[in-house]
């Protein structure tokens, strides 16, 4: 199956070429060949992990591409791990910062993680079911706008508690230190 490139939304860029064949016209239940399409198409660099998960990693944040569950009951979830590490004594102005966000938006819900040395780091996530199949326009359209609303939390906030110098200064906790895997704290690492 391919996508078509036209369901995609143009963010800036070139729009991909068109496919060879015609989307489906029916259901389809997603899988990860889908989403390595999708993510070439929107020209997202992306590895796939010792877990088996595909990873698209920016600078401050990883978001995972993942299918859990079994049959009619598979997920299709889109987790992004925030790398910028937070003090806990910042754990309640974050937790109120999120409330906002979470109450504001559909996606993605985000959540605290506190790790053992007391760095609290944010966790987005959504999800579909996808077991019984899905129309391919409804979870391009998804999947896109899911990655985008990714991005968009990382610039609120750092818009709204002022991180920008923090930022500046390198405090930012980049890529190389402590990374969660998908699957939570203990996960493994892209």
């Amino acid at each position: 199956m391919s996508i078509d490139p036209s369901s995609i939304p143009n963010f800036g860029g070139q729009q991909p070429e068109q496919p060879q064949e015609g989307p489906p016209s029916g259901p389809i239940v997603p899988d990860q060949n889908l989403v390595k399409q999708l993510l070439d198409q929107m020209e997202l660099k992306y590895v796939v992990d010792n877990e088996g998960d595909l990873a698209a990693p920016w600078e401050n944040f990883r978001t995972y591409f993942m299918f859990r569950g079994e049959k009619e009951q598979q997920v299709f979830s889109v987790r992004t791990f925030y790398d910028r590490p937070h003090a806990i004594d910042d754990k309640v102005k974050i937790l109120e910062s999120i409330d906002e966000w979470n109450r504001r938006t559909l996606w993605p819900k985000v959540y605290t993680h506190t790790h053992d040395d007391g760095t609290v780091r944010l966790i987005g996530e959504a999800q579909m079911l996808i077991g019984a199949g899905v129309s391919l326009e409804h979870f391009v359209s998804s999947t896109v706008s899911w990655v985008r609303a990714s991005m968009e939390f990382d610039k609120w906030l750092v818009d709204t508690l002022g991180l920008e110098k923090d930022a500046e200064s390198g405090a930012d906790g980049g890529p190389e230190g402590g990374q969660d895997g998908p699957d939570g704290p203990d996960g493994a690492q892209s």
